[in-house]
């Protein structure tokens, strides 16, 4: 049984690669999604625990994805992490007001993206 899924959305193929890598080692079931448009149809299949959802990518930037999911009903328990090389405040106060959980800045450390991942899984106690 895996520890909860992970749906990784990214256009830059290291970063996305890097982070399913990560997750798939922490044990997570991962799904990877290359923009916003391809986010929305793997919620649409499947919705995962957690989004870690980058902000500028082609065709529905992050803030727009993030949007769309807090109008779905059928997706409001999902956890959304925004990863983003906006690290200014007023990029942040944007993701966290249309309904982010929480904020990364890139770059990152792996260790922080595992911890927030962690907290935001169904049942963590850790």
């Amino acid at each position: 049984m895996a520890a909860g899924s992970v749906l990784v959305v990214d256009d830059e193929a290291n970063i996305a690669l890097s982070l399913e890598y990560l997750m798939k080692e922490q044990g997570f079931d991962v799904r990877v999604a290359r923009d916003g448009e391809a986010a929305l149809e793997a919620l649409r299949d499947r919705l995962p625990d957690v989004m870690l959802l980058d902000v500028m990518m082609p065709k529905r930037d992050g803030f727009d994805v993030c949007q769309t999911v807090r109008a779905t009903p059928e997706w409001a328990g999902l956890r959304i992490i925004m990863l983003t090389a906006k690290g200014r405040a007023v990029e942040q106060e944007k993701g966290l007001a249309l309904g982010a959980d929480d904020y990364i800045t890139k770059p990152f450390s792996t260790r922080d993206v595992v911890a927030r991942v962690r907290h935001y899984m169904p049942g963590a106690d850790s």
